[in-house]
């Protein structure tokens, strides 16, 4: 089973870097929202540091919409999905693999770039670091619950609108448990650990329901 898994991550992963991939879009979607904010709201150094977890966060889970309607769209437009389906190898593994690819090459660089960015929003160092954390641990429940809606509209063409119709409101609560961390370590009257691991276990529950939730999806299109 960890050949399958390994051959299909490697290769998702040679197909962005290839390409160019949604990494990049990304990063990009992610500096230009992160820059735009503070010309929106003004010079006032204060409200920006108190908000600035909250801009990184929306600007995160803005950021890994693009590129996720791509997801499994590209591999049903060329027909490698079915080989993939039809492959001796359970279609939860396949997805794993996927969803991890993705994750790779959108959410963990988004988690490391943040300190990088939260300059622009005059985050300090502690700030900065605490935020990162908060990515790297809830980005993940970000894509395995994209992952279910890129699998529901694999065959719908342009199906990226629907697909932020549907897993927008599912984010919500990954969104409110970082930004909640993020504040905590920064003299919030909650214990930086609690929603930490409140984050980690929505990303341990996305990662299991997701899965299992965007196989039985892409058997459900056939």
């Amino acid at each position: 089973m960890i050949r399958p898994f390994l051959a299909v991550l490697l290769r998702d992963l040679r197909l962005a870097g290839r390409i160019g991939g949604s990494g990049a879009l990304s990063l990009v979607f992610f500096l230009m929202i992160v820059v735009l904010v503070p010309f929106a709201l003004g010079p006032d150094l204060n409200l920006l540091s108190r908000i600035g977890p909250a801009i990184l966060w929306l600007a995160a889970v803005l950021a890994t919409l693009i590129g996720l309607d791509r997801l499994f769209q590209a591999d049903e437009e060329d027909g490698s999905l079915d080989l993939l389906t039809g492959a001796p190898v359970p279609l939860e593994l396949v997805v794993l693999a996927k969803a991890l690819a993705h994750w790779l090459t959108t959410g963990l660089p988004l988690a490391l770039a943040a300190p990088l960015f939260g300059l622009l929003v005059a985050l300090t160092p502690s700030a900065m670091a605490a935020t990162s954390l908060t990515l790297l641990v809830g980005t993940p429940a970000l894509t395995f619950i994209g992952a279910v809606g890129a699998a529901l509209t694999a065959s719908i063409r342009r199906g990226g609108l629907i697909l932020a119709v549907v897993v927008l409101p599912l984010m919500i609560p990954t969104l409110i448990f970082g930004v909640s961390a993020a504040d905590s370590a920064t003299g919030g009257t909650v214990p930086f650990a609690t929603p930490l691991g409140i984050l980690g276990a929505l990303s341990l529950v996305a990662g299991v329901v997701g899965t299992l939730g965007a196989a039985a999806a892409l058997r459900w299109s056939e």
